[in-house]
């Protein structure tokens, strides 16, 4: 009786092992699901300017909350607002709308943003008006919906800079330029060409763009390759990975992309392919020079990557 007893105690360990086991060899397939789900599927960003350590107004990524245009908007600027309560700055980016800054009202209507502010938006010191209308600008025309902007400041549009009393147009978009740099001889033949630069801080990489008024008559691609292919001579944090052997061959502006064609210099001599920062770099010129977000690459004729922005 208890040499039975024991057998069926025996038997019943094992199998209770053996099952434990197979549990542990062979997870089942919908709990991995749920947890990839959980982890990965909600988390989206949206780029926002902000000031870095250079005090450059440069492109930084943070977590996109909500998918409403007017509720993405309010969050964008409070994103811009030093005492704004969204997402996490790192301490090498500060924010450049004054404290206590608030949105009063807007109105948005076949792309145009009227956004009214607090009387708070007029304290921004002499030094940072520019830049923080650059960032006001470059981070809502980010959101989809938004083409261009109008400023008010409680019911009366913004008409000038309030320290420099800079006139500004009734309506702003990106041409109204970034980390502005004036290279012009004459008024003759006067181009404006925004190309994005890599800069680096605590082993993060992020985007600057800088806008070059300079007289040329050469298409504004060309320029931009140029500008990639050196190193900007007036900030030495400002990079480019696009090697000077690269060579635009052929290009082709489309209604809503551009084809560019390319020797076989542009590509990386890791893996045969284009490298992030290079494809970035001239997606984000071009997109915000011609206002075109699809760019397709080739090199010697052969189709490599299509890159949207």
């Amino acid at each position: 009786m208890l040499k039975n007893l024991a057998f069926k105690k025996i038997v019943i360990i094992s199998f209770s092992f053996l099952f434990l086991l197979i549990l542990y060899f062979f997870p089942r397939n919908d709990h991995l699901n749920i947890n990839t789900t959980l982890t990965y599927s909600d988390l989206k960003t949206i780029p926002i300017y902000l000031v870095d350590n250079n005090n450059l107004v440069s492109r930084f990524e943070v977590i996109k909350k909500n998918e409403n245009t007017l509720e993405l908007i309010d969050e964008v600027i409070d994103n811009l607002t030093i005492d704004g309560n969204n997402n996490y700055i790192p301490n090498n980016f500060k924010k450049i709308i004054p404290k206590n800054t608030k949105v009063l009202s807007k109105d948005l209507n076949d792309g145009l943003l009227k956004i009214n502010f607090s009387k708070e938006l007029l304290l921004v010191s002499k030094d940072n008006e520019e830049k923080m209308l650059e960032a006001i600008i470059y981070s809502l025309t980010e959101i989809e919906d938004v083409k261009k902007i109008m400023i008010f400041i409680e019911g009366e549009l913004l008409k000038e800079l309030p320290h420099s009393k800079k006139i500004l147009p009734n309506t702003l978009d990106r041409s109204f330029g970034i980390n502005k740099v004036y290279d012009i001889k004459s008024m003759k033949e006067v181009a404006k060409i925004t190309t994005y630069y890599v800069s680096k801080t605590d082993n993060y990489n992020y985007y600057t763009p800088v806008t070059t008024i300079t007289n040329t008559n050469k298409e504004k691609v060309e320029v931009i390759i140029e500008k990639l292919k050196s190193s900007p001579t007036f900030n030495t944090n400002l990079v480019s990975y696009l090697t000077a052997s690269a060579e635009l061959k052929n290009y082709e502006i489309l209604e809503n992309s551009i084809n560019l064609s390319f020797n076989n210099s542009v590509l990386s001599l890791d893996d045969n392919s284009i490298i992030e920062e290079v494809k970035y770099s001239i997606a984000l010129s071009i997109r915000d020079t011609y206002n075109i977000n699809e760019t397709i690459f080739y090199v010697d004729d052969n189709l490599v990557d299509a890159f949207f922005i």
